[in-house]
């Protein structure tokens, strides 16, 4: 019996749950913005957030916007793979979507630090694959902050002083990448992507197709 005409590239996979960490001013957010503009295949995991709505931001695109109430129940019921405090408000990343969406072969980027990558490590490891994203130097990474003209010098203190604690955490990661060039790191961060996409343990199609191989 000859094998099915479907291409090795359309085979099914699993998807996977793909972390960008960084200090502020390293460049997460930019990396994050070129990789959703680029591949298809990936979206953003909209967290739940009990801050209040922003104008200009739509429910379940920017935030899932919940209550302290279905906040508090969502903890209560084990619904977020990780979840914390943040600037007085509570950010969580809810299972349910996620968990539907990686059996159908959808990847899902997640922009969150490094105690968020240790929640989801903890909840989901085999479908983790983490990337620390690093400055070239700490002057530049303080050169980057001021150039944003957006927060007074004592914020940038204390935006550095966080972001040495961390950096200590880089070698939790998967892999971590030197952002001294925006366009390189996106090519480097790219290319980890799609050979995690790759990898035998996520390509479900492949047993069947093997087997109808080997008919």
């Amino acid at each position: 019996m000859a094998h099915s005409e479907q291409s090795t590239d359309t085979l099914s996979r699993r998807g996977l749950m793909f972390i960008l960490s960084s200090p502020s001013g390293a460049g997460k957010t930019t990396i994050s913005h070129m990789l959703l503009m680029a591949d298809d295949e990936i979206k953003l995991s909209v967290s739940a957030t009990t801050r209040p709505r922003r104008s200009g931001e739509v429910d379940d695109i920017d935030y899932h916007f919940v209550s302290d109430e279905q906040f508090d129940a969502m903890v209560d019921e084990d619904d977020f793979y990780e979840w914390a405090h943040v600037f007085g408000h509570r950010y969580g990343t809810p299972k349910g979507r996620i968990r539907t969406g990686l059996k159908e072969g959808q990847d899902f980027l997640f922009d969150i630090d490094w105690q968020g990558t240790q929640q989801l490590y903890q909840k989901d490891q085999q479908d983790v694959v983490s990337v620390f994203i690093l400055p070239p130097s700490l002057t530049e990474l303080r050169r980057r902050l001021e150039a944003r003209a957006q927060d007074s010098a004592e914020v940038i203190d204390s935006r550095m002083e966080r972001a040495r604690g961390e950096i200590s955490h880089w070698a939790e990661y998967d892999y971590v990448v030197i952002n001294d060039d925006v366009d390189r790191c996106f090519v480097k961060v790219r290319e980890i992507l799609h050979a995690e996409r790759m990898k035998r343990t996520r390509q479900t199609g492949l047993i069947p197709f093997v087997r109808e191989l080997m008919e």
